[in-house]
């Protein structure tokens, strides 16, 4: 008796080249709809599955292989007897393998104009009923979703005259329900998403219950593996979001080493902090955290001002810039060492100047714009901590002045740019700033006033002036002592989320030194 193979797939990705091979090495071909159009316009023999079932496809194209003369065929036993017999008497032959991948549902629903029933109707049901059976039966049977497993399976099959290795069918069964695990997952999660957020709902406009279910599922897939994580004797991974654009908005680099770990995490902040800019902006970061940051009329303005901040930190830094790249900041790079460089594109002349630099990583990346109901997780021993990104926009129209001193015109703008910078700085955060640039930035301190008078030093040590510049602290402050420290540095005027208890000491404080404070109501902690 010829053996049997059900083929019925969406991505016809192999699928000539394998019936082919089907077909010389002795196997009877069933199919279904598109399918059985495109092998028999190859002029493939194919018989279809309505001919087996005596059914024609019914209800446009929902049912078609739900019937025991297909289901019986994947399923039956073959070293049982009572199986045998029962095939026998209704007439069923063995199916011996099962070629199927689903449905594309993930892109359908993914589409701008994608109307619910039309998401709907790209439910599959056949499929990953065929390939369940198939997986369940892998001792006989063998499952195969992937077309670049296609080439494996005929070469396997070729060595072992029709017949699939034990080994191979298990593993082929293993990946066929993980397929349809993550196919299930997809469908669930776009049936949650179809409900309106409620009113009073939390950040990102969407209800806590529905952003942070009670059973959270991930579905990723592997986009690479780089040497090592964050240091060699740690292996690593890195995953995508399944059916999203990939890692950085789905990047493409042009030029440079292997990306590492940490360069992926480095590119990710400074990506993001870059994005809060309209106007042409550079970060640079170091150990995830900004050491420079500067805007102007032109890309190589903005670089020159966030180097100043501090260039001996920004050795060997990710640099993240918001328009595409020209030779003036190619050259205002110059010979500074630069791990990466993420833009929106880079012109020629650019990459001609940097083509001599081939250890930098060129990286093209759209512009960062956080997702409607993304979920931040944070691994800790036995479990995940959850929460929506801090990505919802500051309204400086909302910020109350408590002092005597208002700020002026000038001190706001450097205010607003301070305040868009901390948010962005590993907390406790103090950032100094002008309206166009970093003066000095204290990061990661276990006291605030430990991170005022890093900020201090820093600027200092850069040869910067903290005479009139403004500062930016991402929570409140909870003694004078902190604010004491910035005001003998100069420090003309101050942004922080108020809501001390000692927030009249502050303020009294302030006022004692002349200096102007807003509130914004809002911390911005960066663990």
């Amino acid at each position: 008796m010829r053996p049997r193979a059900l083929l019925s797939v969406s991505d016809k990705r192999g699928l000539e080249e394998l019936a082919r091979g089907l077909v010389r090495l002795g196997f009877e071909l069933l199919s279904t709809g598109g399918t059985l159009a495109y092998l028999a316009g190859r002029g493939l023999p194919v018989r279809p599955v309505a001919e087996i079932t005596g059914y024609p496809e019914i209800l446009d194209g929902r049912v078609k292989t739900l019937h025991p003369r297909i289901h019986g065929g994947i399923m039956a036993r073959r070293g049982s007897r009572e199986h045998q017999a029962q095939l026998a008497a209704h007439g069923i032959r063995p199916i011996d393998l099962v070629v199927v991948n689903l449905y594309p549902f993930r892109e359908t629903a993914a589409a701008p104009a994608a109307t619910a029933e039309r998401v709907v109707e790209s439910i599959d049901v056949g499929g990953p009923a065929m390939l369940r059976a198939a997986a369940k039966n892998f001792e006989a049977v063998g499952a195969v979703v992937d077309p670049d497993d296609y080439g494996a399976v005929l070469a396997a099959l070729e060595a072992g005259g029709g017949k699939l290795p034990d080994e191979l069918r298990r593993r082929l069964a293993a990946k066929a329900f993980r397929h349809t695990h993550d196919y299930d997952r997809a469908i669930a999660g776009w049936l949650d998403g179809l409900g309106e957020a409620e009113p009073g709902g939390q950040a990102l406009g969407r209800a806590v219950e529905e952003l942070f279910p009670d059973r959270l599922t991930l579905d990723l897939e592997r986009e690479m593996t780089p040497r090592y994580g964050e240091n060699p004797h740690q292996a690593a991974a890195v995953y995508r979001s399944a059916g999203g654009p990939g890692i950085l908005g789905g990047f493409a680099q042009l030029q440079g080493k292997e990306l590492s770990w940490n360069n992926l995490l480095d590119a990710d902040a400074a990506r993001q902090a870059v994005a809060l800019f309209a106007e042409p902006a550079a970060v640079i970061v170091k150990h995830n955290n900004p050491c420079g940051v500067g805007r102007g009329e032109s890309l190589a303005a903005a670089f020159e001002r966030a180097l100043a901040t501090d260039p001996v930190a920004a050795y060997g830094s990710i640099v993240a810039v918001n328009r595409p790249v020209d030779a003036a900041l190619a050259g205002a790079v110059g010979d500074l060492f630069v791990e990466v460089l993420v833009a929106p594109g880079f012109d020629d002349g650019a990459r001609e100047r940097f083509a001599a630099k081939r250890a930098l990583r060129l990286l093209v990346s759209p512009p960062y714009q956080p997702g409607e109901g993304a979920v931040e997780l944070r691994g800790v021993d036995g479990g995940f901590l959850a929460q929506a990104p801090d990505a919802a926009p500051d309204d400086p129209a909302a910020w109350r002045c408590p002092t005597r001193r208002q700020p002026t015109p000038e001190e706001r703008r450097a205010l607003e740019f301070a305040w868009a910078v901390v948010r962005h700085v590993k907390s406790n955060a103090i950032v100094l700033a002008g309206a166009e640039a970093t003066v000095g930035i204290g990061a990661g301190q276990m006291s605030r006033v430990d991170a005022c008078e890093l900020a201090v030093r820093k600027a200092r040590q850069a040869g910067l002036a903290t005479a009139g510049a403004a500062a930016a602290s991402d929570a409140f402050l909870p003694f004078r002592d902190g604010l004491d420290r910035l005001a003998e540095a100069g420090i003309a005027a101050l942004v922080q989320p108020g809501g001390s208890k000692r927030d009249e000491e502050v303020v009294a404080a302030a006022d004692e030194h002349g200096m102007a404070m807003l509130f914004t109501g809002r911390r911005h902690f960066r663990h």
